[in-house]
């Protein structure tokens, strides 16, 4: 009878794991590092967008990122967004990690809304997607919530909208980055997009 409880522990214990791999943050994909002053901490933006592999980022944090969403630095209205993510740029992945030494998907997107937002979300990306007011592709504004299922059908990414198709998020290779929804790798994982409900 301990053999079978020992077993059984050990296929529960297998069968956790194995969900939380599936359901950490999978985003993978070449990366653009851009050099400037200003930019982050380290000197680099990231970003693995296609539109922004020809970006110089030799201006200021607001002209770097306005450089990469392919948008006017006039149109950058939320200073507190972009300092907060030029706090994190490059942030290694690390599952239900926390900090800037290694965080995942839902963990970022939950500190983001709560120091840019003053809002509080889920832990998991599963959760968030569930309480969201939900949107087509169209309809998104900064600040909105984009899902991904890169392990199946259940969502298992998130990411914050910014403007013009890019959003933030943490991809399990490169860290905190800026990607494009409609780069081909993306789009094909994109499941939901919304604004979560208050």
């Amino acid at each position: 009878m301990r053999n079978l409880t020992t077993n059984s522990l050990k296929s529960f214990a297998m069968i956790v794991l194995v969900s939380l791999v599936l359901s950490s943050c999978g985003a993978r994909k070449k990366t653009t590092v851009l050099h400037g002053k200003g930019s982050s901490p380290s000197g680099k933006v990231y970003s693995d967008a296609s539109s922004a592999r020809g970006a110089s980022g030799k201006g200021n944090t607001l002209a770097n990122y306005a450089e990469i969403l392919g948008v006017s630095e006039r149109s950058l209205n939320n200073k507190e967004l972009y300092n907060f993510i030029d706090e994190w740029i490059g942030s290694p992945h690390r599952m239900g990690g926390l900090q800037k030494n290694g965080i995942d998907c839902s963990a970022f997107v939950g500190i983001l809304y709560s120091k840019v937002y003053n809002e509080n979300l889920p832990r998991t990306s599963r959760d968030m997607a569930e309480h969201v007011k939900r949107k087509y592709e169209n309809q998104l504004k900064e600040g909105d919530l984009v899902f991904f299922s890169f392990g199946g059908r259940n969502i298992d990414h998130v990411g914050v909208y910014l403007q013009n198709n890019k959003f933030v998020h943490v991809s399990t290779k490169r860290g905190v980055i800026i990607s494009d929804i409609k780069d081909t790798w993306y789009y094909k994982y994109f499941t939901r997009a919304g604004t979560p409900k208050g």
